[in-house]
C-alpha cells in the first residue's frame, strides 16, 4: 500500500464493525429494482464498488411505506419478499471486505402518487415541494404505523444481512419535516417543544436498537441549506444531532446540501466549489462525543478526501458520483495511482440526470456503470488473438475505443486530423466552468501512454491511407461538423436559415475554438438547448460581448434541466445582462441584425454584429462509408458525449 494517503487509508471502528478505509459509497437512488426487487444489474453495481476497495457501502433507500414510494426503480416496501433478492448483494459485498448498510426513507410531503397511488402523509399537511400535491397531515394512530414501518424494514436489512441502516432525516424529508417548525405546525406530543420535535425521530432509533440488538450500526443522514430561510441554520442542526448524540442514538451522520426547498445543492453541478459539505460536517464535528461524522457534497477526489480526513473535520469521507465514474477510485488511491482515477465531471447527465427521468442511473465518462453485471466495471478480457487497430478520429469515442482495445491487449494506433484530441468534447471543456472535461481528456492522454497506444496528431487519413497502414481492425470515429444552415425545428419548412448567406454568422464551435471573431453586439440561435448554445452564451457574455439568446425552447437550456445546472447557468446569464428570447423564432438574419417572433407574437427587428449559430451537427460518415467500417460516435450521427463513449467502449470490447 502507498503512504500517499495516510489518513484515508486508516480502519475506523464504527460500533461492531471495522471499516478498512475512511471511503464510503454512500446512498443515492440508483433506480435498479427490477419489479421491485434488487436484481443483477444492482448486485452488480454494489459489488464492483466494494471490489474496488470502499470502506462502507449505503444501499440506496427503501421506502418503508405505501406513501413513501418515490420513484419508479424503489424497492417493495412493507414485505418480506425482498430479503433474500438483498442477501445476493450483500454476500458478494462482503465477500470483498466491505461493510454494507441500508437507508431508509420516507419523504412525506414530497411523495409521488404516480408512483405510490396513494396519498403523502406529513405532520402537519403542508404542500409538496415536488409537485402541485397536497399532503394528509397523520393522526397519531398513522404516526405510530410508520414508525413501525421504520422499525420492520431495519428487520429486513438485519435479516438480508446488513450490517445497519441509515436513516434518511435530510433534504425536508419525513423525520426532519418533524424536526422542522415549518412543517411541524402540531400541537400535540408530537409538535411544539424542541423535544416534542425530536419525538418520532428518537422512538424510531430507539426501537431500531430494541429489535436489531447491540451490533447493528444505526446512521443517521442529515443536511443543510443556506439559501432556504426555512431549513435549519448550522447552530439548529447542531443542536439537533448533539440531542442525538448525548443519548447515543446513532453511530454516525452523515451530511449532505441541499434540500426539496432548492434541489440544485443536493447533487452539486459544475457552478458548485469542490469540497461543498465540509464545513457542515466539520460543524458536527464539533458537537458529538459519540457518532462518527461523515463529510459528503462534492468530494471529488483522493486528494480532497484525504485532506478532510487528516484535519480532523469529518472521520469518512462519502464519495458516490467519484465512484460511479471510477469503481475502483478506493483501491487506485491505495495503491497510490490517483492519476489513473477517472475524474467526474460533476456533469450530472446521466447519473442525476436518468434518475430525474425515472430510468436506473448510469454515467457520461463510464458506460459500464449499472452494466457491470455484463459489461464488468472497467475490467476487459484480454482478447485471445491481439491484433492490430486503426482508430481514426480522436474525439472522446475513438478515445474510448482506443484505450479498451489497448486493455484487450491489441496494438493499437490512433490518428487525430487535428493537433489536439478530444474533438467536440475539448471545446466544450473550454466554457466557463467545466474545466473538469480538460482534466478528463487528460486522464485519457495519460492511460493512452500507459497502453502504448501509439497516437497521430494532425495526421488527415483518405481511404488509401487507411488502407496503407495495413490495420487488421478499423474503427471509424470522425465525428461531425456544424452545417452552416442554421436549421431550426420550429421552421421545418427551411433547411437553411434565411438569410444566413448574408456573412457575419459563425458556428459555436468556430467561437469556443477562437477561429471566429464575434462583434459587440452577439445574437446566439440556441437551437439545441443544452450546453452548446448556453456555454457559448456564458463564454461570450463573460468575455463582454453584449448577448441575445435566441431559443424555441421554453427555456435557455431547457434540456439540461435534468442536470440541476440550468437554473445557475440562467442566473449567471442574468448577472451578466444576457437577454434571453425564449420560445422564438429567429426568422430571418439580415447580416446586421435578425427578424425574430415568439410563438403567438409580433415579430420584431434585433440589431446585431455576428449570428451565433448552436445546433445540431452533421456526421462526418464518408470515410466509414467508402471502407465499410463500423462507425462510433458523431460518425454514426451527431449527439451527445454519453452516447459516443457508450459506443466507443462497446466496440473497444468488441474488436
Amino acid at each position: 500500500m502507498s503512504n500517499q494517503f495516510p489518513a484515508l487509508f486508516q480502519s475506523l471502528q464504527l460500533r461492531h464493525k471495522t471499516l478498512r478505509n475512511r471511503i464510503v459509497f454512500g446512498s443515492h437512488t440508483a433506480n435498479m429494482s427490477e419489479g421491485g426487487l434488487p436484481g443483477e444489474r444492482h448486485r452488480g453495481y454494489y459489488e464492483e464498488r466494494a471490489l474496488g476497495g470502499a470502506g462502507m457501502i449505503v444501499v440506496e433507500p427503501v421506502p418503508v411505506h405505501r406513501t413513501g414510494v418515490l420513484t419508479r426503480g424503489n424497492f417493495r416496501h412493507s414485505t418480506d419478499e425482498i430479503i433474500p433478492h438483498f442477501r445476493k448483494i450483500t454476500d458478494a459485498v462482503h465477500g470483498h471486505g466491505a461493510v454494507i448498510c441500508h437507508q431508509l426513507y420516507h419523504v412525506g410531503q414530497h411523495g409521488d402518487f404516480d408512483n405510490s397511488y396513494e396519498p403523502n402523509w406529513s405532520p402537519s399537511g403542508l404542500p409538496s415541494f415536488h409537485d402541485s400535491d397536497g399532503s394528509h397531515a397523520m393522526s397519531e394512530t398513522e404516526i405510530e404505523e410508520i414508525i413501525e414501518s421504520f422499525v420492520q424494514a431495519a428487520r429486513r436489512a438485519k435479516e438480508a444481512g446488513f450490517d445497519g441502516i441509515e436513516l434518511f432525516a435530510a433534504y425536508n424529508a419525513i423525520i426532519d419535516q418533524f424536526w422542522l417548525p415549518f412543517n411541524n405546525r402540531r400541537d400535540d406530543r408530537w409538535g411544539g417543544s424542541f423535544d416534542n420535535r425530536m419525538r418520532f425521530s428518537r422512538t424510531i432509533m430507539e426501537r431500531i436498537r430494541r429489535m436489531a440488538g447491540e451490533d447493528f450500526i444505526i446512521g443517521l443522514a442529515v443536511n443543510m441549506d443556506p439559501t432556504s430561510p426555512v431549513s435549519q441554520t448550522i447552530d439548529q442542526l447542531q443542536d439537533i444531532v448533539a440531542w442525538h448524540d448525548a443519548r447515543q442514538l446513532m453511530d454516525y451522520v452523515t451530511c449532505g446540501t441541499g434540500s426539496y426547498f432548492n434541489g440544485t445543492g443536493i447533487i452539486p453541478n459544475v457552478f458548485y466549489a469542490d469540497k461543498l459539505g465540509v464545513p457542515h460536517a466539520e460543524a458536527l464535528k464539533q458537537v458529538v462525543k459519540h457518532a462518527k461524522v461523515q463529510c459528503e457534497a462534492h468530494v471529488r477526489t483522493p486528494e480532497n478526501a484525504n485532506y478532510v480526513v487528516a484535519s480532523g473535520q469529518a472521520d469518512m469521507v462519502s464519495i458516490v458520483r467519484g465512484q460511479i465514474a471510477d469503481p475502483h477510485l478506493a483501491n487506485k488511491a491505495r495503491e497510490g495511482r490517483p492519476e489513473d482515477v477517472r475524474p467526474c465531471l460533476s456533469c450530472n447527465q446521466m447519473c442525476w440526470g436518468r434518475r430525474y427521468r425515472d430510468y436506473w442511473i448510469s454515467c457520461l465518462i463510464n458506460p459500464s456503470a449499472g452494466r457491470e453485471f455484463e459489461w464488468g466495471g472497467d475490467r476487459f478480457t484480454p482478447a485471445e488473438k491481439p491484433r492490430k487497430v486503426l482508430v481514426v478520429g480522436g474525439g472522446v469515442a475513438g478515445l474510448e475505443a482506443a484505450r479498451v482495445a489497448a486493455e484487450r491487449g491489441h496494438q493499437v494506433t490512433l490518428a487525430e486530423a487535428s493537433d489536439k484530441l478530444g474533438g467536440q468534447f475539448r471545446l466544450a471543456g473550454l466554457t466557463p466552468r467545466r474545466h473538469q472535461i480538460i482534466e478528463y481528456l487528460d486522464w485519457f492522454e495519460r492511460q493512452l501512454t500507459r497502453l502504448q497506444v501509439k497516437v497521430l496528431l494532425n495526421t488527415p487519413l483518405d481511404a488509401e491511407d487507411v488502407k496503407a497502414m495495413g490495420a487488421d481492425q478499423v474503427i471509424i470515429a470522425t465525428g461531425s461538423l456544424p452545417d452552416g444552415k442554421g436549421f431550426q425545428r420550429a421552421m421545418p419548412e427551411h433547411d437553411a436559415l434565411p438569410g444566413i448567406e448574408r456573412g457575419n454568422v459563425a458556428s459555436a464551435e468556430d467561437v469556443l475554438a477562437r477561429i471566429a471573431r464575434p462583434g459587440k453586439r452577439v445574437i446566439v440561435l440556441d437551437e439545441t438547448a443544452n450546453w452548446k448554445g448556453a456555454g457559448v452564451a456564458l463564454t461570450l457574455a463573460e468575455a463582454g460581448h453584449e448577448v441575445t439568446v435566441v431559443t424555441a425552447a421554453p427555456a435557455v437550456m431547457a434540456e439540461m434541466a435534468r442536470t440541476n445546472a440550468d437554473i445557475q447557468l440562467r442566473s449567471r446569464l442574468r448577472e451578466l445582462g444576457v437577454t434571453m428570447r425564449t420560445e422564438t423564432i429567429l426568422r430571418e438574419w439580415h447580416g446586421n441584425g435578425a427578424t425574430i417572433q415568439p410563438f403567438g407574437g409580433p415579430a420584431e427587428h434585433i440589431a446585431a454584429d455576428t449570428l451565433v449559430v448552436a445546433a445540431t451537427n452533421v456526421s462526418e460518415h464518408g470515410l466509414g462509408d467508402e471502407l465499410g467500417a463500423p462507425m462510433i460516435g458523431d460518425a454514426v450521427a451527431a449527439r451527445t458525449a454519453a452516447m459516443a463513449i457508450y459506443e466507443g467502449r462497446k466496440l473497444g470490447m468488441a474488436v
